[in-house]
């Protein structure tokens, strides 16, 4: 893991399709991935030594009290290697830094990173709420 760095930025374009798609994420289309990578609240990658982008997760917010933790992917040869743990530290670190107190921090938790996202404390909401989307189409 010497080779891998940590970094504050968002993949290239190409690294991004390419990390949802192959990690098992709904893949997407350049015109939906470009919006994603300059529109973020917060960015972490893992790179290796090419420079290519092996593991990334992301914030979307307002900046206030309301954070979605979004595109949490780590290339399938890198995966089990606390890739995404480092990478939500990080994330996780930033909304405590520069959040105002009482930030409300929230994710969709897929059926994989459910044991890592209850260990760094997410938990199910007990107030009944669900988890609702509604995809749009043309």
């Amino acid at each position: 893991m010497d080779d891998l760095r940590l970094e504050p930025l968002p993949p290239t374009l190409e690294d991004y399709l390419d990390l949802r798609r192959l990690s098992g994420l709904t893949p997407k289309r350049p015109d939906q991935g470009a919006p994603a990578l300059t529109n973020s609240w917060a960015w972490r990658r893992i790179v290796d030594a090419t420079g290519r982008s092996v593991a990334m997760g992301r914030v979307v917010g307002d900046g206030g009290w309301y954070f979605l933790v979004a595109d949490m992917a780590t290339l399938p040869d890198f995966q089990r290697r606390g890739l995404g743990r480092r990478i939500l530290e990080g994330l996780l670190a930033e909304i405590r830094e520069k959040a105002p107190e009482g930030a409300y921090v929230t994710l969709l938790a897929d059926p994989p990173g459910q044991a890592l996202y209850r260990s760094l404390g997410f938990s199910e909401p007990t107030s009944g709420s669900v988890t609702m989307h509604l995809l749009m189409s043309a």
